[in-house]
């Protein structure tokens, strides 16, 4: 066997949502039908316009991508109201970002702050960089950042201080205020994880001019509705982005991804509809889990919502096995620091599938 680094070893793999594919195969379900609430996808499905472009230039995919994507990072900066210079983009989603901070800023040994229940992929990165995880606390109950937490964890050795805003799976914001404490009492990075602010119109944006040591996670997959060509960025500081470059893969974005990603862009009514489809959504499965008296839902500002399961007499495997039985996929949330076996997230849909889903939750827990 080959000698594996010992860090390595120790890591816990990170924890995806079921495929269509697998619960189709393990319940004898049609994969066509199967209600997916569980990976915080967008129901409206792509642009129009993008699978159109896709469609028109598959035969381009026997050359390389182009290593120069300004053209790209221009229409991203005008969405964003940013410069070109402040944006990097990356072709493994926002998670190759975090791969891409890791790489450029920590040495073993170096500290990150996180705040469970939040996004466990920062950990599953920065561990593998031998970064220390520093937990602070997100207040489940009030559904917000527990500010003393974060401040009391800063050390000489913090690097990155993640926060999630909407947070993820919770649903709720963090304070711009709040945001600017953090930013005020470090000189390491903070990280701002946008991935859903256009489901809450709440960003950090303007915080930019102000502090250098603010860098802001943004995705493809949610309101844009391109989980599956894997599209991130990130906007921050002119300078700090030209280091990450040194250490960004060049062809990571590949050609279908860049198209995609750019007919997208200048497709806003596409953008308009499939934020107001999800946010509509969001609201009617509020109300509606909200009528359960076994359940304790949360509201949530992004494209899900967090669910106490515990009245119901099961635990988030058996009720999760339970949806998947009747094909709804939703996030069995175990695997999540700082939560209990007893939460699922539950992830807009259609409204027609919200129904469906909402009767088969009345008559599982009947």
């Amino acid at each position: 066997m080959v000698r594996v680094k010992e860090l390595v070893k120790k890591l816990d793999p990170y924890v995806p949502g079921r495929s269509n594919a697998d619960l189709a195969r393990a319940y004898n379900l049609d994969p066509d039908k199967i209600i997916r609430m569980g990976s915080n996808e967008n129901p409206l499905g792509p642009s129009p316009q993008a699978v159109k472009a896709l469609q028109e230039n598959l035969h381009k995919i026997n050359t390389y991508p182009e290593s120069n994507t300004d053209d790209l990072k221009r229409k991203i900066a005008s969405y964003a109201g940013v410069n070109v210079e402040e944006v990097i983009i990356g072709g493994d989603g926002a998670d190759e970002i975090l791969d891409v901070l890791a790489k450029t800023l920590i040495e073993p040994g170096d500290e990150y702050i996180v705040h469970p229940p939040s996004y466990m992929y920062y950990e599953f990165t920065f561990n593998i960089h031998g970064a220390v995880p520093v937990y602070a606390r997100w207040d489940i109950e009030k559904n917000h950042l527990d500010l003393d937490s974060v401040l009391e964890a800063i050390s000489p050795r913090t690097k990155v201080i993640f926060l999630c805003t909407p947070n993820n799976p919770t649903g709720g914001l963090i304070d711009k205020k709040d945001i600017r404490t953090v930013l005020e009492s470090t000189d390491a990075l903070v990280v701002v994880d946008e991935a859903y602010w256009e489901f809450s119109a709440v960003n950090n944006l303007e915080l930019l001019a102000e502090y250098d040591n603010l860098f802001i996670l943004r995705t493809f997959s949610k309101v844009m509705g391109l989980a599956g060509m894997r599209i991130g960025y990130g906007i921050g500081n002119e300078e700090f982005i030209q280091y990450m470059h040194r250490v960004k893969p060049v062809f990571s974005l590949n050609k279908l991804s860049h198209i995609a990603a750019s007919t997208t862009l200048d497709d806003a009514d596409y953008i308009e509809r499939s934020n107001e489809l999800s946010i509509q959504s969001r609201d009617y499965l509020y109300h509606e889990m909200s009528k359960i008296p076994q359940l304790k839902v949360y509201q949530s500002l992004a494209n899900y919502m967090l669910v106490d399961i515990r009245d119901t007499g099961m635990n988030s495997r058996e009720i999760s096995e339970e949806l998947m039985k009747n094909g709804v996929i939703v996030r069995d949330c175990s695997s999540f620091r700082g939560l209990d076996e007893y939460w699922i997230r539950v992830s807009v849909a259609t409204m027609e599938e919200d129904e469906q889903f909402i009767n088969i939750l009345q008559n599982i827990l009947q």
